[in-house]
């Protein structure tokens, strides 16, 4: 049985079970590697668009859910103007509180934690630069597929996406937007080119004029990349959760109801706890990198050269095809601008497919790179739970509609990306069958309240 906290009223009990039934609505499977499968599979492409179709359950926790007190109201039937004070008010001006979320937030963290979904070992810590160390004997197994941290590039979590297909250069920019960001934007719309941009929750809050640019004028792509920029294996599952949550929410607040699918670690930095809440709880598919320019380090002691950046994206774009490109550039200064409008000519001079991260046509499972072991592909985030639902008849009766659905629901149609005999088509980011229980026991959470 799937037990959650008793809410502190009924009031707050309904926040539970409003959240919880609506998620469980149209749950979709969610696929997983089998052993020894990862290298077989056929291609599960990626969505054509950024964000979740309107009746994807993760939209539940989004819906204008009451604030804390201490970051002010949401108006119940009213979205308050990008920019205003009382849309800045809604959300944190520093580090998110982990103690300050929506209830709806928390039971569904609580939900997936107590249906095993999240793996449960300690979080990493910072080593004065060298990169998150996980205490004791952990480190030591970092790479194998418990843990799986993905800042040594020696393993890959099923689902991550690391890769373009062949042929493709994959456009993407971490940490806008910034007070440059329009030079990039503007670019952009010369090119006629569409782009990803993993913005952070902050500086959408400080420049919001510069995401309405790349929201709404140029309708480019938008993913997460955590309100403060931390090394997310370094949380605790509630301040990932805030991280990431409140990210979301922002871009929600100011897309029109937009929930962003996919999210890029700061630094790289994720494992399978961090990874299994981003999917499980809110959704979100990760994309990593198969190429790095160091571009944020331009002008800083020991840093990269503009030079040396061309050098490298010299030699990419001329190499191989097998597998695509995705390259980590930044939009955060006219230096980092300045080095992909550069080289933007040579994609095209060497016949390269360019297309926004967010619509890559990417295999559902990672490739490897001749360094992760076969057991870095195993399913890592248990299929849904065989718990008994609480006894109450409705509590059964909402866990038996969504394991139902779960066991239905099939892929979409949808854009189309070039990558030789692979045809696109558009796939339903999954949504854990699991939140059938976490119906179930919000349901009995309102009936004890």
């Amino acid at each position: 049985m799937l037990v959650l906290p008793r809410p502190a009223s009924a009031s707050a009990a309904l926040v539970v079970v409003v959240a919880a039934l609506s998620l469980a609505v149209s749950v979709h499977a969610h696929p997983h590697p089998a052993p020894g499968s990862s290298r077989t599979r056929a291609a599960q492409p990626l969505p054509a668009t950024w964000y979740h179709d309107a009746d994807h359950p993760v939209h539940a926790l989004f819906r204008r859910q009451p604030a804390p007190a201490s970051l002010g109201r949401r108006a119940a039937n009213a979205t308050p103007s990008v920019g205003s004070d009382s849309w800045t008010a809604q959300y944190p001006a520093s580090t998110p509180d982990a103690a300050q979320l929506p209830a709806a937030w928390t039971a569904a963290l609580a939900a997936a934690v107590a249906a095993g979904h999240i793996p449960d070992y300690p979080p990493s810590a910072e080593s004065g630069g060298a990169g998150p160390v996980y205490p004791g004997a952990l480190n030591a197994d970092r790479n194998n597929a418990t843990i799986c941290a993905a800042t040594d590039r020696e393993c890959r979590i099923p689902g991550d996406i690391w890769d373009a297909p062949d042929g493709i250069m994959g456009i993407g920019f971490d940490d806008g937007p910034t007070e440059d960001s329009p030079t990039l934007y503007a670019f952009l719309r010369a090119q006629n080119q569409t782009a990803t941009h993993y913005m952070i929750g902050l500086n959408i809050l400080s420049n919001w004029q510069e995401f309405l640019i790349a929201s709404t004028v140029n309708n480019d792509d938008i993913a997460v990349h955590t309100w403060t920029h931390p090394y997310m294996t370094t949380l605790s599952n509630a301040d990932v959760l805030a991280q990431l949550a409140w990210t979301m929410q922002i871009i929600y607040d100011s897309t029109g109801g937009r929930v962003p699918r996919f999210w890029r670690p700061p630094y790289g930095d994720i494992d399978t706890r961090v990874s299994a809440i981003a999917s499980s709880v809110l959704g979100l598919t990760a994309v990593l990198w198969n190429q790095d320019t160091e571009d944020w380090s331009v002008g800083s002691p020991g840093g990269t050269t503009l030079p040396a950046i061309q050098t490298n994206m010299q030699t990419w774009l001329t190499g191989t095809k097998m597998p695509g490109l995705i390259i980590l550039e930044h939009e955060l200064n006219n230096n980092t601008i300045g080095a992909f409008m550069a080289a933007w000519p040579l994609a095209h001079q060497n016949n390269w497919t360019t297309v926004s991260q967010a619509r890559l046509n990417a295999s559902a499972g990672p490739e490897q790179d001749g360094r992760e072991t076969d057991a870095a592909f195993n399913s890592l985030i248990p299929a849904s739970s065989s718990a008994a639902a609480p006894s109450a008849a409705s509590a059964s009766a909402a866990s038996a509609s969504a394991s139902a659905s779960a066991a239905s629901a099939s892929a979409s149609a949808s854009a189309a990306a070039k990558a030789g005999d692979t045809a696109s088509a558009a796939a339903q980011t999954a949504a854990p069958a699991f939140l059938g229980l976490l119906a179930a026991a919000a349901v009995a959470a309102l009936a004890v309240a």
